[in-house]
């Protein structure tokens, strides 16, 4: 059964979706996390229970997250979501450490595509449906300045500036887009 529940953050009010899953901390696999006015997000659907109880792990953690105090997610998300060439893409979001960024050139060289591919790996990036735990706004261009972002370049730069990946003048710091991978 599909469950959601909704976090207020200071992003704006989050809404989380999962499925149940016993096996899962929590008893739940999370399946969408997305945001106000996100280009793609998920909508509450009439057939979905709302289920705070079953967040309550994803919802401390992301709450850690916020307060500065938590730096990487341990959180089970739903299997079978994104096509296989997306999940490779988002497995490399995965792999960029907390306070670092990565260009979408850099995912590709480490994919083995060519830069022609670019943009596709642009496109898997901009279909991932866990905003914040699968951490895509750790993305930048290769010049070093943020590019598109599905919730909002403002809460991309919200979300660097946290990481401490964003200086106060809005220039890139951490490993200036050269992520260890």
């Amino acid at each position: 059964m599909t469950v959601y529940a909704t976090l207020d953050s200071p992003l704006g009010e989050l809404l989380l979706v999962g499925e149940e899953a016993p096996a899962a901390p929590g008893g739940t696999a999370l399946v969408s996390l997305s945001m106000p006015g996100q280009k793609g997000g998920a909508a509450v659907r009439d057939e979905w229970r709302r289920a705070p109880e079953a967040f309550e792990e994803i919802v401390r953690q992301l709450r850690a997250y916020f307060a500065g105090e938590l730096t990487r997610f341990d959180i089970p998300y739903a299997p079978g979501t994104g096509t296989d060439f997306q999940r490779q893409v988002w497995a490399e979001l995965d792999a960029i450490p907390y306070g670092a960024t990565t260009s979408y050139g850099e995912i590709a060289r480490r994919l083995g595509a060519s830069s022609v591919k670019v943009r596709a790996i642009g496109t898997a990036i901009g279909r991932n449906p866990l905003l914040v735990v699968r951490p895509c706004h750790r993305v930048i261009g290769s010049d070093g300045t943020l590019k598109g972002y599905a919730g909002g370049l403002e809460r991309k730069e919200q979300l660097l500036r946290l990481e401490g990946a964003l200086a106060t003048d809005g220039a890139v710091t951490g490993d200036g887009g050269r992520a260890a991978g």
